[in-house]
């Protein structure tokens, strides 16, 4: 098992418009990348959430954790994507900072 992929993406949100902005996120992924993505389950607990992703006959698994002036996302990648891990990166930073920008 690889080591996980850690994402902070900071914000001026607050906790609870970041949450709130965030709860059923993954669902607009889903409608987003449907082509991509073969299933989404999540759970929330509090202010973090656990969630699984089916996507390229691999499943991705990981958690969000949501603070006051950050969040923080943990992803464990199978190892044939953790090769793409930087890429993977760069994608959540940019899908976390679309969903908690000022609107």
């Amino acid at each position: 098992m690889s080591k996980p992929l850690v994402v902070s993406i900071p914000h001026n949100l607050g906790k609870a418009e970041a949450l709130r902005r965030l709860q059923g996120g993954m669902s607009s992924l889903k409608s987003q990348f449907g082509d991509k993505i073969a299933s989404i389950d999540e759970s929330w607990t509090g202010d973090r959430m656990d969630f699984r992703v089916g996507a390229m006959g691999q499943n991705v698994s990981g958690n969000v954790q949501v603070m006051d002036e950050q969040v923080r996302v943990e992803v464990q990648l199978p190892w044939i994507l953790a090769m793409v891990a930087e890429k993977a990166k760069t994608f959540i930073q940019k899908q976390g900072t679309l969903m908690l920008e000022k609107k």
